[in-house]
């Protein structure tokens, strides 16, 4: 028999639903709100959650976050009386398996429930985790021995890192391998939320604390509780705000934004940021008793033009995971293509590379993706690359001008051995001194380099 949870704040909603399933044999347990429903999560998991979106205390939309982060085999299938196509998008967005705007057909819902069982017995399509990191470079072993040198404590991190480098990655995984990793992952970026809401968000409010809040809300802290609360572009927060997240860091205790009974909590804090927290820190606009409090163990992630051995492995995954979703046959790249994926800076790091991914898995015109089949921007910086290696040949062209107009004959003599130690001491500098082996980058026997270097002291 499947076990169905149910959590809405409307009794009769609740009602209406367990005598309908379980007229189907289907197991029914439901839950006024959605903090309940998280608690049972500890101790067990059902086969299918039916969740409201407008409920005190946890939102709907935050209860499916919650279980998609910590819970992510479950099927979620949201109601709502809000019929409007932003809900829907929202919902989907988010990892529903299905939307059901209220009021609602009992049939109707019992074949969705249905469906979302059946479907949840097939095997999942292959595809990327969102917490799994890909990389072989030397910069990102550093990264992960991090995060192994991380599992088991609740250390605080700061994580640092250009936007789109994955620091939001790192902060899951090291959730998911500390000694909280069966407690909620909250996670908040500053940079997304309007500063006079952020407090409010962070630490809740009372109802009519302020204009616009007519009920209760639970803030982060109190969703995290026992878990991590990921607050990510930390150097986006306001100064007032530090110094409230400074008082938490130090007493685990705070006041929810027009309340007056402290709130205990246990949260363990990763923060991340693109930011110089240093340089904000002496610009006067972040806190330094704050950074230190942070700043307790750092990991840099680096950007991806610092590891482009990685660009292969990760294109060739996002282009599985894109055409998993898509129901498509992955796309394949040229060795043309790939090399100028691989030859391109990513400004955008790896959100950039994935979202490129898809763009080829919607737009490419076949499956086997050729150069000019890539993307416009990929397109032009190969150009500009091309332009550069014509601009080389003409500057020299243009120094073979000089030589000539200086001495017009003998010209290969006068320039052969200069061209001979640039490219000698460039030899030598890549490999170290060795000369068997700047030998090899040359060309040359061993015996010829050491005549010429020689020649060059004479």
């Amino acid at each position: 028999m499947h076990n169905i949870w149910i959590a809405d704040d409307d009794e009769a909603i609740r009602m209406v639903l367990e005598e309908g399933l379980k007229s189907s044999e289907l197991a029914i347990t439901t839950f006024a709100n959605g903090e309940s429903l998280i608690e049972a999560l500890n101790e067990d998991q059902p086969d299918l959650i039916i969740s409201d979106i407008k409920m005190p205390g946890i939102h709907g939309y935050d209860l499916l976050k919650h279980i998609k982060n910590n819970h992510e085999k479950i099927p979620v299938i949201i109601m709502t009386a809000f019929t409007d196509m932003q809900a829907a998008i929202d919902a989907y967005g988010g990892g529903a398996f299905e939307y059901i705007p209220k009021p609602f057909d009992l049939n109707e819902a019992l074949q969705i429930v249905n469906r979302a069982l059946e479907e949840n017995k097939l095997p999942a399509p292959k595809k990327i985790s969102k917490s799994e990191i890909i990389g072989s470079a030397p910069s990102m072993q550093v990264v992960f021995r991090s995060i192994g040198k991380l599992a088991n404590t609740n250390a605080t991190v700061l994580i640092q890192g250009e936007s789109g480098t994955g620091k939001e990655l790192v902060s899951k995984s090291l959730h998911k391998n500390s000694p909280r990793f069966d407690m909620p992952f909250i996670a908040l970026n500053m940079a997304d939320i309007p500063k006079e809401l952020i407090e409010s968000e962070l630490f809740g409010h009372e109802k009519g604390a302020f204009t616009g809040a007519v009920e209760q809300r639970i803030g982060r802290f109190e969703q995290a509780n026992g878990g991590t609360l990921f607050l990510d572009e930390i150097g986006d927060m306001p100064l007032e705000t530090q110094t409230r997240l400074l008082r938490v860091l130090s007493n685990k205790e705070f006041f929810r934004v027009g309340g007056d009974k402290p709130i205990k909590v246990d949260v363990r804090i990763l923060a991340a940021t693109h930011q110089s927290l240093e340089s904000l820190v002496a610009a006067g606009t972040f806190r330094e008793d704050l950074y230190y409090r942070l700043n307790v163990i750092r990991v840099e992630v680096p950007p991806l033009r610092e590891r482009k051995e990685d660009i292969k492995d990760l294109t060739s995954a996002f282009l599985k995971s894109h055409a998993d979703s898509l129901m498509e046959t992955p796309r394949s790249l040229s060795q043309e293509a790939l090399m100028a994926l691989t030859k391109y800076d990513w400004p955008g790091n790896v959100r950039q590379l994935e979202n490129t991914c898809y763009w080829i898995a919607l737009m490419a015109p076949t499956d086997n993706v050729k150069l000019e089949d890539l993307p416009k921007e990929i397109l032009e910086e190969k150009l500009l690359s091309q332009n550069s290696h014509s601009n080389w040949e003409a500057g020299f062209s243009q120094w073979l001008g000089e030589v000539y107009q200086s001495s017009p004959e003998n010209m290969l003599g006068l320039i052969e051995p200069t061209l001979d130690k640039l490219m000698i001491d460039f030899a030598l500098e890549k490999t170290n001194g060795k000369k068997q082996d700047a030998a090899k980058v040359l060309g040359l026997g061993r015996n010829t380099l050491t005549k010429k270097i020689q020649s060059q002291k004479d």
